[in-house]
């Protein structure tokens, strides 16, 4: 089997809390060629009920990972992306359905990406979306915008095989680009040192890391620049531990 950009890319559902969403994911996922589900504290799996409604992606669920926390599903990717409709006062960068399967393809040619669900009634928390690089909504009758989550997995694996049929090969970059997990270390280092020089009220914070986290998710960093980052921040944290 030849090697697919598909294969880069992982299906996260957090915090599931039916278990027939599960496997009908699953199968969805099957029929348009992705293999990789994780999913992030779901209410039951394994779960008879996933397995029901998975018929012949059964497979798939038994490669399926569970983690704790969003990180912990998002270790080693190099991007993300958070499906879902609900609008916040500092958005990401937001693309429809069609544009953002084609944006998850592109970065998925070389390195791990994840497409990220959130719990059915819920939908993602602030935070979880904050861990990702972009948002993505899929285009619904604004009279009635419900959409099952399973539903969602295949509308956007759908998109994901039809940006797949039609791309063009990428060749990979000389520089590699930095994991969001690094990244996640690179916003607490500057969080901490913006509390130590009195830049951040811990008390009254704002939505200053709100705002830090979308700049930096738009200029898509390289593991060279965030190194030099993180030497800045180093280098006041030196400065400021020499200071009598």
């Amino acid at each position: 089997m030849n090697a697919s950009p598909l294969d880069n890319i992982r299906i996260v559902l957090s915090h599931t809390s039916h278990a027939g969403n599960i496997g009908a994911a699953a199968r969805a996922m099957k029929t348009m060629g992705l293999r990789s589900l994780y999913l992030v504290n779901p209410v039951s799996f394994p779960d008879k009920e996933a397995d029901i409604r998975a018929v012949s992606a059964r497979d798939l669920l038994g490669r399926a990972r569970v983690f704790n926390t969003i990180d912990e599903a998002l270790e080693d990717t190099v991007f993300a992306a958070a499906l879902t409709s609900r609008s916040r006062e500092l958005e990401h960068e937001t693309y429809d359905a069609r544009v953002g399967a084609e944006i998850l393809l592109k970065n998925a040619q070389h390195h791990p990406v994840a497409l990220v669900f959130g719990a059915e009634t819920s939908g993602l928390t602030a935070v979880e979306v904050s861990k990702c690089s972009v948002k993505i909504v899929i285009p619904t009758n604004p009279d009635y915008p419900s959409l099952n989550l399973a539903s969602a997995v295949q509308v956007m694996a759908y998109e994901l095989r039809m940006a797949l049929m039609q791309a063009k090969p990428v060749k990979p970059k000389q520089t590699e680009p930095a994991t969001l997990n690094e990244i996640e270390l690179f916003y607490h280092h500057l969080e901490q040192i913006m509390i130590r020089v009195d830049f951040l009220n811990p008390q009254q914070p704002k939505k200053l890391m709100q705002r830090l986290r979308r700049l930096y998710a738009r200029a898509r960093l390289e593991k060279e620049e965030l190194n030099i980052l993180r030497g800045i921040l180093k280098a006041v944290e030196k400065h400021l531990s020499s200071k009598p």
